[in-house]
């Protein structure tokens, strides 16, 4: 499936191809969604250019990723896609600048695709090229990498807000710790898949900021693509800043599970010690011997319950003066 946008009067109009052969020559942006064989044909005919595939949209080599070929310029980026989902993932696109006319290739939706679609639907230069559109996707995509990296950031704080909360707040309920690790795990994963996206963008900006040397850009486009690097280069750099924070918070609640699992072990130990008397001493008037003063004494029951019970009070008192618990 793709869909081809052909700037007419003021507005950008979009059209789905049916007829593979009739592809519009003004057409400026050619979005190509998961495309069968047949319609990469069309493609490469009308633009002169070899649609890289699936495959080769994969590989991770720079040169692989960012080139020029037979005049046009190749670039392919990772984007993240379903970041609002508790599985969220990345997808390889690949940027083709043919002229003035663009290509993209994709065999996903990200969300910065619709927004710049919408966008352009609603408003646009008659005068709009495919490096113009190009500009709006990488700025929707660089503006959405930088709302998720805001969530996320806040979602760290209110998950570090639970395992730093008060003792008093702590107490009296099950704190779920497997639910809070779970979350920050997913958290972490997030992080990582936007700085990998921002790592990619910033590649692509950067080739275009070489490339664009020997092209007649317009002044306001250049200043664009040099904010783009700064945005970029900050946001990467808090992407990594989130990294470091989301360590900490994984160390603080390995720490905090840690000492709960210390403090239960301990009180099982102090009881252990407290018994210990009392058992002692039952143990030694529960024998069957035949000859014990004490068996025959008629206090002796009473007694005996009352050196268990100071047996067992006497090291809880010592513990609690050692501040031991």
């Amino acid at each position: 499936m793709f869909s081809v946008f052909v700037p007419s009067d003021f507005s950008l109009k979009k059209a789905v191809a049916v007829d593979l052969g009739a592809l519009p020559e003004s057409a400026v942006w050619i979005d190509l969604v998961k495309p069968t064989p047949e319609e990469d044909k069309a493609v490469e005919r009308l633009a002169g250019i070899a649609v890289p595939t699936r495959e080769d949209m994969q590989e991770i080599e720079i040169s692989s990723r960012l080139y020029i070929e037979n005049g046009a310029r190749y670039m392919t980026a990772t984007l993240m896609c379903h970041s609002d989902t508790d599985m969220p993932r990345t997808t390889a696109v690949t940027f083709i600048l043919a002229g003035h006319r663009l290509v993209t290739v994709r065999y996903d939706t990200p969300r910065p695709f619709a927004l710049v679609e919408h966008k352009l639907a609603r408003s646009c230069s008659p005068s709009i090229s495919g490096e113009m559109v190009l500009m709006e996707l990488l700025d929707a995509v660089i503006d959405r990498a930088a709302d998720i990296l805001e969530r996320c950031a806040a979602e760290i704080d209110q998950v570090s807000h639970e395992i730093f909360e008060p003792e008093s707040a702590r107490q009296g309920h099950a704190k779920q710790y497997s639910q809070i690790l779970i979350e920050i795990g997913r958290k972490g994963d997030l992080a990582s898949k936007v700085r990998e996206s921002l790592v990619s963008i910033g590649r692509v900006v950067t080739f275009l900021s070489a490339v664009m040397e020997g092209v007649k850009w317009s002044k306001d486009m250049r200043e664009q693509l040099k904010t783009m690097q700064r945005d970029v280069v900050s946001l990467t750099d808090h992407a990594s800043y989130l990294s470091n924070k989301i360590t900490f918070v994984l160390d603080a609640m390995l720490g905090v599970v840690n000492l709960e699992q210390n403090n239960i072990i301990k009180l099982f130990s102090v009881m252990a010690v407290v018994l210990m008397p009392p058992t002692l001493i039952a143990s030694i008037y529960g024998m069957n011997f035949k000859k014990m003063p004490e068996l025959e004494w008629a206090h002796g029951y009473p007694m005996a319950l009352v050196m268990m019970l100071a047996a067992a009070v006497v090291p809880y008192l010592i513990f609690r003066w050692k501040k031991w618990l």
